[in-house]
C-alpha cells in the first residue's frame, strides 16, 4: 500500500484530499503546515508528498527545498490556489527545484487521482 502525506492548512482540503486518496487504497497521513510535515517524515516512510504553497509557519517552497534536499528520491506534488501571486507563479517556481508535478486549485478529483497515479508508474 502506498503512503501518501498531504500538507495543507487549510482543514477542509486535508480532509476532501484524505478521503479522496483513501477510497482510492492510499493509506494517509496529513500535517498543517511544513514544520509539522517534516516531523511526520522523520516518522514514517513516505511514497508522495502533496503540498500546498502558501501556509503558515514553513511555507510549501521551503518545504519543498528541504524535501528535494534531505529526500532525493521522494516523489513530491505541489498544489496551490494562489495568494499574494498567481497560483501558477508559486507552481512554477516549485517545479524549478526538481521533478516536481504541479497543480492549481481547484482542481477536479479525476485530476488529481489521475496525477498521484501517474507518481506510482514505472518511468517509460
Amino acid at each position: 500500500m502506498k503512503r501518501i502525506l498531504v500538507v495543507d492548512d487549510e482543514e477542509q482540503i486535508r480532509s476532501m484530499l484524505t478521503q479522496m486518496l483513501e477510497h482510492e487504497g492510499y493509506e494517509v497521513h496529513a500535517a498543517e503546515n511544513g514544520e509539522e510535515g517534516m516531523t511526520l517524515i522523520g516518522r514514517y516512510a513516505f511514497d508522495l508528498v502533496i503540498t500546498d504553497m502558501i501556509m503558515p509557519v514553513k511555507d510549501g517552497l521551503k518545504f519543498i527545498m528541504e524535501l528535494v534536499r534531505e529526500y532525493p528520491d521522494l516523489k513530491i506534488m505541489a498544489i496551490s490556489g494562489g495568494g499574494a501571486i498567481k497560483a501558477e507563479r508559486y507552481l512554477t517556481m516549485a517545479s524549478y527545484l526538481g521533478d516536481i508535478a504541479t497543480l492549481e486549485k481547484p482542481f477536479k478529483r479525476d485530476v488529481l487521482l489521475e496525477m498521484v497515479k501517474q507518481q506510482f508508474a514505472p518511468p517509460t
